[in-house]
């Protein structure tokens, strides 16, 4: 099992979520379900999805709001025995806080908490001109991640362009989730900032999100390989 790879079920669906995780369950560590799934079939998508073979949710809705509705989204996730999920730092340190007061106070259900800074479909034209943020992409990312963990979440995301520099800032405290993994001469899609499984690990992601790549090959540990998971499974 590639315990590393967390496959993005990037689709509405859930037939073909079901079909994908029934194949995949037994492979990947865990399942990214976003906005398309859950605002189709609400959260009881991930039952279903644990019923068809996932062994870990991975819920990335990006939360950004008020400490308190935080507080309470962190809370329904908790009873779905969600693994991980994301929520935007730019949210702020009592948003941050009350998120991981809500998660500690779930018990052994406690899902990880992980900070999302700068989107990997952003590049520095947008986030400077347009958003008004006159950092850097590496600068405004170690900032808000940094913020983060002093907040007391368990990791970040970020692309694989800014791995190495995050995994400097943040030490091993905390996890990094990397999505924007592609084969060497791999399409872009939508995302601007995009890297190599292999390079990404190197530097100190703890974890790949992959989905097109894998879950629209037709040998999905072919497309595994590809990516080199036939040397970095474990």
């Amino acid at each position: 099992m590639v315990f590393k790879v967390l496959c993005a079920l990037d689709t509405a669906d859930l037939d073909e979520a079901l079909s994908i995780t029934r194949k995949l369950g037994g492979i990947v560590g865990g399942f990214k379900v976003g906005h398309g799934l859950v605002l189709n079939h609400g959260l009881d998508v991930v039952d279903r999805l644990t019923d068809a073979g996932a062994q870990r949710i991975f819920l990335d809705l990006k939360f950004h709001d008020i400490p308190n509705s935080i507080a309470l989204a962190v809370r329904e996730a908790a009873k779905r025995n969600v693994w991980m999920m994301t929520l935007h730092i730019a949210g702020g340190p009592a948003m941050l806080e009350a998120a991981v007061y809500e998660a500690r106070s779930s018990g052994e259900n406690s899902p990880l908490l992980i900070g999302v800074s700068v989107l990997t479909s952003l590049d520095q034209h947008i986030l400077t001109d347009l958003l008004g943020v006159q950092r850097t992409i590496p600068d405004h990312m170690v900032q808000l991640s940094k913020m983060a963990m002093d907040c007391g979440m368990d990791g970040v995301v970020c692309s694989p362009a800014e791995v190495a520099t995050i995994r400097q800032a943040i030490g091993r405290q905390g996890c990094i989730v990397t999505p924007g993994i592609r084969h060497e001469m791999g399409e872009a899609h939508d995302q601007h900032r995009v890297g190599t499984a292999q390079q990404a690990l190197s530097d100190g992601a703890d974890y790949l999100v992959i989905g097109r790549a894998i879950t629209h090959s037709p040998n999905i540990e072919t497309a595994l390989e590809e990516f080199g998971f036939d040397k970095l499974a474990s």
